[in-house]
């Protein structure tokens, strides 16, 4: 396979803006179903194979009922309600049971690629074993061919991998964020061959903003943002590129999530690995720490609030 076909093979289409009004650089709102329908033409046509919904997605997965080609082969995975609960119920089981049934029906599909607990904590709290039996449940009726879990933390990981055999995990990466890089996790799921999805590519979209016109709850991370910047223009990359390039990059990483608001991004982004310069020899200077600004479930972020000066 040619290089930049293996690349592109490696993205996967998040849709969480299909459902939801979703992130931080996203003025445009929830996508519209003609736009939807373009953009899973044009990702099939252009050899991307993986869709990421869930259920918590608003309407993203009866639009993608609507909206997937005929006869497609798209790879979909979704993911369980969130049941934020320190005990696992037989009720929660049975809403998990109910709540993919519900996630078949909506897309019109008879089975899924993979099937995600949504928060790592359910499959963490007491009874969580009770929900990854119903996933292998699931599993064994050929509903589901790889079940798993979406991440937030290193802890998280450690935690799963010595109680749980996972065929498949969700986590965030991105060049700011590479905790999961220097904490040894992303090496140890690949050793125990989980197949990582990494999410959160580009971090909702603030990577990409110009940082002249930040929200100003990002004022601590403007210079960083300008240096990556810097640093992306040294290569003759974009800002857009060098994140791709850090992604695609890393071999243990199987496929990236990226989200798109209309075609003209999941375009520039085909474009974007169509012609991509050499990159960074060394990204590690480029990594961060603070969960303040690396989780966006921390953001406090007022869309009324002036950017930063």
């Amino acid at each position: 396979m040619h290089e930049t076909e293996s690349k592109l093979s490696k993205l996967g289409l998040g849709t969480v803006q299909f459902g939801l009004d979703y992130g931080v650089s996203n003025p445009g709102g929830r996508t519209k179903t003609e736009s939807v329908r373009r953009i899973l033409q044009t990702a099939l046509a252009t050899g991307i194979k993986t869709i990421d919904t869930a259920t918590l997605y608003g309407q993203s997965e009866k639009v993608l009922g609507g909206t997937l080609p005929t006869g497609h082969d798209f790879q979909i995975t979704t993911k369980t309600g969130q049941f934020n609960t320190p005990l696992i119920s037989p009720k929660h089981v049975n809403d998990l049971m109910t709540t993919f049934a519900c996630s078949l029906e909506k897309m019109a599909l008879d089975r899924v690629y993979g099937l995600l607990i949504h928060d790592a904590n359910d499959l963490l709290a007491k009874g969580g074993e009770y929900l990854y039996e119903a996933l292998q449940k699931l599993k064994e009726k050929r509903l589901v061919e790889k079940i798993g879990v979406s991440v937030y933390s290193g802890k998280q990981i450690d935690t799963l991998l010595k109680n749980y055999s996972l065929d498949l995990i969700q986590l965030p990466l991105n060049v700011f964020d590479q905790r999961l890089i220097q904490g040894g996790q992303i090496d140890r799921l690949h050793q125990a061959g989980v197949e990582i999805h990494a999410r959160s590519i580009f971090l909702q979209g603030l990577l990409l903003i110009d940082p002249d016109h930040l929200p100003g709850y990002f004022r601590p991370v403007k210079n960083h943002l300008i240096n990556f910047r810097k640093l992306s223009s040294q290569t003759g990359q974009t800002p857009l590129q060098t994140s791709l390039d850090f992604a695609l990059g890393l071999e243990a990483v199987d496929r990236i999530i990226v989200g798109v608001c209309n075609l003209k991004q999941l375009e520039e982004i085909i474009q974007s690995i169509e012609n991509m310069p050499p990159g960074l020899a060394d990204f590690a200077p480029l990594a961060l720490n603070d969960s303040a600004i690396l989780n966006p479930s921390e953001w406090k972020v007022d869309e009324h609030e002036p950017a930063t000066a």
